[in-house]
């Protein structure tokens, strides 16, 4: 018996811009933005009083403006509080055919994704929309990290595991002011949840994505972290302020001669391959069955881009 693949959009998601739900004036300049991904937030980003009221903004945002090949999320509360039913309820009700996917925070388990999974199912097909709205979640909390492989298999309609490290650093009493410097941790404090986050998303078919950075003002610190998460598996990172957009835009690309290279000997294994020869010698360099692998993520990436 075989397991038939998952077929799931394939989505940009080199830079996830966050806005305030609550801000009509952030929503219509992040829909100008150049990110490839902006989700509306109701959850940190909008004070408690605010909430409900965020959530017809963020309708009439997303029916409203021009989005262009954006992928458009929202953010709603953690399934822990009050708030999370009806924002699921309010904004695809309200503007279902204009959403991508809903980012769920706080994801302990795999049944708070099959929860937001049936929720989901019931509303589109009283609604009778023709596209499955995607989901992305959020693993900032250690039970998360320690269920990440069943979370990431819980449903067909997840497409995202985001590592946030703000709340997760409080969950797992993280000192985060010891993290970086000189005299800081002797070595990349978020080496292994980003590494095991990435495992988890890769084995499961899904994207890996980097949670946010707060000081907006450092963009060198700021790329050395998209740096670091690139490098082990993820595809984006957050930003939080539009400054952010354009450095993880730069690090999430491969340059045009990476491309051109990874084309050049993607085709000359090919043509290596239609001789019936296992491997060939390109500028030096042998190119085989391993190393196409490696240099078909470049060429992928490179075609989801546009490049």
């Amino acid at each position: 018996m075989t397991n038939t693949p998952i077929s799931r959009p394939r989505r940009l998601r080199r830079s996830q811009l966050s806005v305030p739900g609550s801000s009509e004036k952030m929503m219509a300049k992040a829909a100008a933005s150049a990110a490839d991904h902006v989700f509306l937030d109701l959850e940190d980003a909008v004070a408690p009083n605010a909430k409900v009221a965020a959530r017809s903004k963020i309708v009439a945002a997303l029916r409203d403006h021009d989005w262009g090949r954006k992928t458009r999320c929202v953010r709603i509360n953690d399934l822990g509080t009050q708030y999370a039913y009806e924002d699921v309820i309010t904004v695809v009700e309200g503007a279902g055919a204009h959403l991508d996917t809903i980012m769920v925070p706080k994801v302990k388990t795999a049944h708070d994704v099959m929860w937001i999974d049936i929720l989901l199912g019931q509303i589109e097909r009283k609604l009778g929309l023709d596209r499955r709205i995607g989901v992305e979640v959020l693993i900032e909390e250690v039970e998360g990290m320690m269920n990440i492989d069943a979370i990431a298999a819980a449903s067909p309609r997840l497409e995202c595991l985001i590592f946030g490290m703000g709340d997760y650093s409080a969950s797992q009493g993280i000192d985060i002011g010891g993290g970086f410097g000189p005299a800081g941790y002797p070595g990349d404090i978020w080496h292994y949840p980003r590494y095991r986050l990435a495992i988890a998303a890769r084995a499961n078919g899904l994207d890996a994505v980097d949670g946010p950075f707060a000081d907006f003002r450092d963009p060198d610190a700021y790329r050395e972290e998209c740096r670091r998460a690139m490098t082990l598996g993820c595809v984006g990172k957050w930003a939080i302020h539009p400054a952010q957009i354009e450095p993880a835009l730069e690090v999430f690309s491969p340059s045009a001669e990476q491309v051109a290279r990874a084309r050049k000997l993607a085709a000359a294994y090919a043509e290596a391959q239609a001789r019936g020869e296992g491997a060939v010698q390109v500028d030096g360099v042998m190119v085989d069955v391993a190393s196409i692998r490696i240099l078909q993520n470049v060429v992928d990436k490179a075609a989801l881009i546009g490049m």
